[in-house]
């Protein structure tokens, strides 16, 4: 249960990403709000992970979610570039995260 609650974390923490890049700088107020609530949820379950997840484990993996579902959002939402250099970096984060998850105990 602790994966899928450090997984649902690592989503928030996209959203949360997702949210202060429409901010415009924290002048949209709809997604100021979505922003906060983003962060505290993902912070949030980060912790509850934490309690069964080794910190190194855990913090690396919700990072990796967050910036490989950064890029994905990047993609799909605000137009950015998806050159393979990039797309190879991806890849090469989610086979971290991979790893991390089949080394952890």
């Amino acid at each position: 249960m602790s994966w899928i609650i450090l997984v649902a974390a690592g989503l928030f923490e996209v959203v949360w990403a997702a949210a202060l890049k429409m901010s415009n700088g924290f002048t949209n107020i709809k997604a100021d709000i979505l922003f906060v609530v983003g962060m505290a949820l993902s912070v949030g379950l980060l912790s509850l992970a934490m309690k069964a997840i080794p910190m190194g484990t855990a913090y690396a993996v919700w990072t990796g979610i967050g910036a490989v579902g950064g890029v994905v959002a990047g993609l799909i939402f605000f137009g950015e570039s998806a050159s393979i250099l990039r797309l190879v970096s991806v890849a090469l984060v989610i086979i971290g995260i991979v790893g991390l998850k089949l080394s952890a105990r």
